[in-house]
């Protein structure tokens, strides 16, 4: 029986005072020079959305012909850096780079409480990257495919019905929520403080499961310490190649979330045009791709009006499973 996880290990929610006074903290006049372009993301150095920034930004400035460098806004799940970009001015010289939850999930997750519009406050420039949600377990779990674990699941489900992620309020979280309900079981979310925090849980086998993205649970399943059950793409994950999809299982649960590149609403036209060129050229150059791919990524490369879909089409997907979550962020 995999143990219940102890309380020390979750994550509180920063609270809005938190938010204000960080947002406070970072709000002082940018220190770049004049003519370089900012790419501000919103977690710390080591994150992959910090390692896609930065190859991104080392392809884009061979084509800009400008500095382009990388600032970590880290904070709120994000939330500090899109308000710091939303605010930055509308010249092209400030770009946001994140992935989907800040802008399609924490909408919902956050009613009420976000301090900027995904739709208003920013424009859409380049969309980027897909990559593949999936489901772990322990290796202590005596379970090898995704039936063998769903029935041991049912069970007992007071025992072995915790699956954790790396935030509460994430798409892990939620996806979490919505293969619950598909599988007709009884799974309560353990949140823990970050991936790393996540991950071990899973190596000590202190929580059966786990939502995840599927590239952050690959060492641990080299190493023997966890299996990777199903992904939630429309294809197998290229890093996970006898890992099914749900789908291929009997489950309609299909998730593709994506990082995107975005300004400041009010950017000129032909300013966006110009960096949607830059950030399409560095995803499509055949080194930049094999380096996305080895990092678990599902390089796309395209522009403006993809991103734009894929926003709205995924602002639409997660409403209902937040709803039924009764998920209310702090």
């Amino acid at each position: 029986m995999t143990p219940v996880p102890s309380r020390r290990h979750l994550l509180a929610v920063p609270g809005a005072a938190a938010l204000a006074a960080a947002l406070a903290a970072f709000a002082g006049p940018a220190a770049a020079q004049d003519g370089t372009v900012r790419i501000v993301v919103g977690y710390p150095a080591g994150a992959t959305s910090d390692a896609l920034a930065r190859v991104l930004a080392e392809q884009m400035q061979r084509t800009l012909k400008q500095p382009v460098i990388v600032e970590n806004k880290a904070g709120a799940g994000g939330r500090i850096a899109n308000e710091l970009v939303k605010a930055a001015p509308a010249d092209g010289s400030t770009l946001l780079m994140t992935p989907v939850a800040t802008m399609a999930i924490f909408p919902h997750s956050y009613a009420g409480q976000l301090r900027y519009d995904p739709f208003k406050d920013f424009a859409p420039v380049a969309h980027l990257s897909n990559f593949q949600i999936g489901l772990g377990i322990a290796a202590t779990v005596p379970a090898k495919t995704l039936p063998e674990y769903v029935a041991w699941v049912k069970a007992d489900p007071k025992a072995n019905g915790f699956y954790a992620s790396a935030a509460p309020g994430s798409i892990p979280h939620f996806f979490g929520v919505m293969f619950a309900s598909k599988a007709g079981v009884t799974l309560t979310h353990v949140p823990y403080k970050g991936t790393a925090a996540a991950m071990s849980a899973i190596a000590a086998g202190e929580v059966g499961a786990i939502s995840t993205v599927a590239a952050d649970i690959r060492a641990l399943v080299t190493g023997g310490k966890a299996r990777l059950l199903a992904v939630a793409g429309e294809q197998r994950d290229a890093s996970f190649p006898d890992v099914p999809t749900f789908r291929e299982l009997g489950y309609d649960l299909v998730a593709k979330p994506w990082y995107g590149l975005f300004a400041p609403a009010g950017t000129p036209a032909a300013a966006v045009d110009r960096l949607a060129k830059a950030a399409m050229a560095a995803v499509n150059d055949p080194g930049v791709h094999k380096r996305l791919v080895d990092m678990g990524l599902e390089p796309t490369g395209q522009g403006p009006d993809r991103l734009a879909a894929a926003l709205k089409d995924d602002f639409e997907r997660w409403g209902p499973p937040i709803k039924a979550s009764g998920f209310k962020g702090d």
